[in-house]
């Protein structure tokens, strides 16, 4: 018997996504960014639902082309419901509907943070993790430790309480006068600077949760403080306060998953998210092998940002299950009582 086809569609933030998975191998996955949002310094909603309807159309027709295959051939449909902007959202899930009659095949709902963690199960002809597992999954909207002990049984034990690491990222960013999204660019930076060279208050949370809102803070007044002493303070120190900043927020991501993976005993270890492609906590992750004996699982950079193999990933384990979702079903902006 062969392995479903599965088609893919992600629209919850500023990248449209169409991608074709047969089982669990990738087939194609199309991705339109949108370059729109860069000069406001962040994602406009509007903005970004306008262009998902110029965009969704042809990307899907492209992730088609490219697998290989033809309409008819498409055993159900994976759009993520949530959580995101319920403008784009609302873009992705009207048009499946419209696809799922059309082509008289059904619907299955994917939750796009749950998608972030199933994209390790993507064959790839790499090592995928066991059950259970520690998924440290971040991004510019969320910040989470997961303990995930099947394909959709997930419990969050640890998240941020106010922003999330990449906000974290983006504000620093900002503050030193780079572009958005800021995130690759502190990276970038963090390369050619002393990270050693600036420290920075830890915030002090207890149990699992995190607080980033505190770090952009002390990082906006530390500067402002320097620029009165000395105008060129940025342009002399970028390097250095770039790679000081990106130290701060990975110890923070790290310190409380090597806590997680005390409490709990797990020592299968994986990243998820935007921000996973990090090459600082990229370097953190592997160390856990060497320092905590870790087995660890680091996404391909394709699969780190918002993509619909992802969700076509996550769709196909529904499948299995025959999860299929009514005609009548609405987006949800938030995750409040998912996962």
């Amino acid at each position: 018997m062969k392995e479903p086809i599965i088609l893919g569609i992600e629209s919850s933030c500023d990248d449209t996504s169409a991608a074709i998975l047969q089982g669990q191998k990738i087939l194609s996955n199309v991705i339109a960014s949108q370059d729109v949002h860069k000069k406001y310094g962040g994602v406009v909603p509007e903005l970004a639902s306008r262009a998902h309807q110029q965009n969704i159309i042809p990307v899907i027709h492209q992730a088609i082309e490219q697998a290989g295959i033809s309409k008819k051939d498409i055993s159900a449909i994976a759009i993520t419901r949530g959580p995101g902007l319920l403008g784009s959202l609302l873009v992705g899930t009207s048009f499946t509907k419209g696809l799922s009659l059309g082509l008289n095949i059904p619907i299955l709902e994917v939750d796009h943070l749950q998608a972030h963690i199933l994209a390790h199960f993507i064959d790839m002809s790499m090592p995928m993790p066991e059950f259970p597992f520690l998924c440290l999954t971040v991004s510019g909207g969320h910040t989470q430790i997961v303990k995930v002990s099947d394909y959709f049984e997930m419990e969050i034990i640890g998240k941020t309480i106010d922003d999330a690491a990449g906000e974290a990222f983006d504000k620093t960013a900002k503050i030193l006068g780079l572009g958005y999204p800021g995130g690759p660019q502190i990276d970038k930076l963090s390369k050619l600077g002393d990270e050693n060279r600036f420290i920075f208050p830890m915030p002090k949370i207890e149990g699992l949760d995190y607080s980033f809102s505190g770090i952009k803070t002390s990082f906006l007044y530390f500067v402002r403080d320097e620029l009165k002493k000395d105008e060129l303070f940025i342009e002399k120190n970028k390097n250095d306060l770039a790679a000081s900043m990106q130290k701060l927020i990975i110890d923070i991501l790290m310190g409380k998953l090597k806590r997680a993976s005390r409490e709990t005993g797990i020592k299968q270890i994986a990243i998820a998210g935007g921000v996973s492609a990090n090459s600082g906590l990229r370097d953190a992750i592997k160390q856990g092998e060497k320092l905590h004996q870790w087995k660890t699982y680091i996404p391909e950079f394709q699969f780190t940002t918002d993509n619909a193999a992802m969700i076509s990933i996550a769709g196909y384990f529904k499948y299995l299950k025959k999860e299929y979702l009514g005609i009548d079903f609405v987006p949800y902006a938030r995750a409040l009582h998912r996962q």
